[in-house]
């Protein structure tokens, strides 16, 4: 019951930024159409390149800003608030509370990520499906698979965030890490080119990164790219991921604690 509330309170946060949220849409809308022109040409060039026709790369495109802001795939999400909370110690406040600490950071994130999945995914989808071509699937069970899909996409997105808020404990200012961080997520989720299009074994090897299971495994899912025994592996690959990320960030948050009781008596 704590954490649903949390999550309810996640989503009502997010939801009083009205602005922020037209904004966000005006811009994930804009780029979209600028990346998805420069698909078009890319694709004309090379068609079928990483095994993608074009409605495919476009719906990629469509998918990937609709997409950005709730898996937080170029900033920390509402997981910066916690690293400022490390920074300036009012992290022993949380601790305090009859609460886990990162079941508690992992609600309120799901409520942002649900916010923005609605508020700023949804019409950028829409106007992409309105001016392009997209390879979207008519099929109620696909839709399905890809909202597990992204529910598990989300899951891996936080366990890595909530490693580099936690890193804070141990760093100065963790700003650094979070940039390197969102640069990483941004090159190999997928979001700046389709993981498939890299060449030879460089594909292959970033296709079994975290990073992965955050955008590339949910628009393959979505574009039909994964059917049958594919489809299974990459949900199993993401759920793998979600486990390892969120059991690695139980372990780190064992030690900070540890380390703010050392320090903080």
């Amino acid at each position: 019951m704590w954490y649903t509330a949390v999550a309810a309170g996640g989503f009502r946060r997010y939801a009083t930024y009205r602005v922020a949220t037209v904004a966000g849409v005006f811009t994930n809308t804009v780029f979209g159409f600028i990346i998805a022109y420069t698909y078009l040409a890319l694709w004309a060039e090379r068609p079928h390149l990483g095994g993608y026709d074009q409605a495919q790369a476009l719906t990629f495109v469509w998918t990937a800003q609709a997409l950005l802001a709730s898996s937080a795939l170029m900033t920390g999400g509402g997981l910066d608030e916690l690293q400022e909370r490390i920074r300036s110690g009012d992290i022993a406040v949380d601790l305090y509370r009859p609460a886990d600490l990162q079941l508690w950071w992992l609600a309120a994130d799901m409520g942002r990520a649900g916010f923005q999945l609605i508020g700023r995914g949804m019409v950028p989808m829409a106007v992409g499906a309105v001016f392009f071509p997209l390879a979207l699937p008519h099929e109620a069970l696909t839709w399905l698979t890809f909202a597990l899909s992204v529910l598990l996409g989300l899951l891996v997105s936080f366990g890595l965030r909530y490693l580099v808020s936690l890193a804070s404990f141990w760093l100065l200012d963790g700003a650094g890490l979070a940039m390197i961080s969102g640069l990483a997520c941004l090159f190999f989720s997928g979001m700046a080119l389709p993981l498939r299009a890299f060449p030879g074994a460089f594909a292959e090897v970033a296709q079994l990164l975290p990073w992965a299971a955050i955008l590339q495994v949910p628009v393959d899912v979505l574009i039909g790219a994964r059917t049958g025994g594919s489809l299974l592996q990459g949900l199993v690959f993401q759920a793998a991921w979600a486990v390892a990320l969120l059991a690695l960030g139980r372990l780190v948050q064992r030690a900070a604690t540890r380390k703010v009781v050392v320090q903080g008596g």
